[in-house]
């Protein structure tokens, strides 16, 4: 076993909770494997349920608020019984990694400050007994890795990645938060924005990319931010020119925000455009380089429209 949490024996019954990880690096959509060891005290322990769940830290939805420790992924492992005195009991668990997982490792590297756990709780009646956090290392899909590899290509440099609370306008998610990773924007692309912030929506059959584009008039003090949306499937990642494509979806984007901060007022505070109500670029069906799943449906398994 890789890592392993142990917490302190709690005073009114001894119990020990010990999480060991076989490889704590995983991927949104795979199986996390391990193990949870109870070990119980001078006195028998009635358990009621042991389970699992990620946590992470993210920004709530008020800005001024300081961050704070959120579980957002939680499973049972095991049912009730009584763990008689002195003795153990070793349940294993699978546990299935969430598509929207946010990525927390890029190239080997963590990305920024970002840390996730695995958390263990075992219900004791009234009582909760938490286990130590065991570290969790998320890394990014093939397509995710590509996209982010891409930036690169093109110059763009990270500036930061952060979780926030709460779910996206029009998007479709089952997680309660989301990730965004800011870029400094490339030169080539610097003139018409200068802030990128990239989210990823991930279910099984591909991955929505949401471009946040910002572009702030230093002397004025004002701003204008547009949101721009795409879809690629998982299947067929490596048959594609992803600095092309990236590439056209930033030409893209920024022909959309300057259309949209053309009509926006300046006197105002930073605004957002009408395209963050706008549907998800359908993606290329199957047979046009992407290949494809069955059934053909996109992110959130629902139509062409995105809706």
């Amino acid at each position: 076993m890789g890592y392993t949490g142990v917490s302190p024996a709690t005073g009114w019954t001894g119990l020990e909770v010990r999480t060991a990880l076989a490889n704590p690096s995983t991927r949104p959509g795979l199986a996390l494997p391990g193990r949870v060891t109870v070990t119980a005290g001078d006195t028998a322990v009635p358990v009621e349920q042991i389970s699992l769940g990620l946590v992470a830290q993210a920004e709530p939805a008020d800005p001024e608020a300081p961050r704070r420790l959120v579980q957002f992924h939680s499973v049972p492992v095991s049912g009730g019984f009584v763990l008689p005195a002195r003795q153990g009991r070793s349940v294993p668990f699978a546990l299935p990694v969430p598509w929207e997982t946010p990525v927390t490792v890029f190239g080997g590297s963590p990305l920024m400050s970002l840390r996730m756990g695995l958390r263990t709780e075992v219900a004791l009646g009234p009582q909760l007994d938490q286990g130590a956090l065991v570290p969790v290392f998320v890394h990014p899909l093939p397509v995710q890795a590509e996209i982010l590899g891409a930036f690169d290509t093109l110059g763009f440099r990270l500036r930061q990645a952060a979780l926030q609370q709460g779910r996206l306008p029009g998007v479709q998610q089952a997680l309660p938060l989301h990730q965004k990773i800011g870029f400094w924007v490339g030169p080539v692309y610097a003139g018409p924005m200068t802030e990128l912030e990239v989210t990823f929506v991930t279910n099984s059959a591909g991955v929505e990319v949401i471009f946040w584009v910002d572009r702030r008039l230093a002397l004025a003090g004002i701003g204008h931010v547009s949101i721009s949306r795409f879809r690629v499937w998982h299947t067929g990642a490596e048959q594609r020119d992803w600095v092309s494509t990236v590439d056209g979806w930033l030409r893209e984007t920024i022909n959309r925000h300057a259309a949209a901060a053309s009509d926006a007022h300046w006197s105002a505070t930073i605004t957002e455009s009408a395209h963050v109500s706008r549907p998800p670029d359908r993606p290329e069906p199957p047979g046009y380089g992407l290949g494809g799943t069955g059934g053909g449906a996109g992110i959130g398994g629902g139509g062409g429209d995105g809706t």
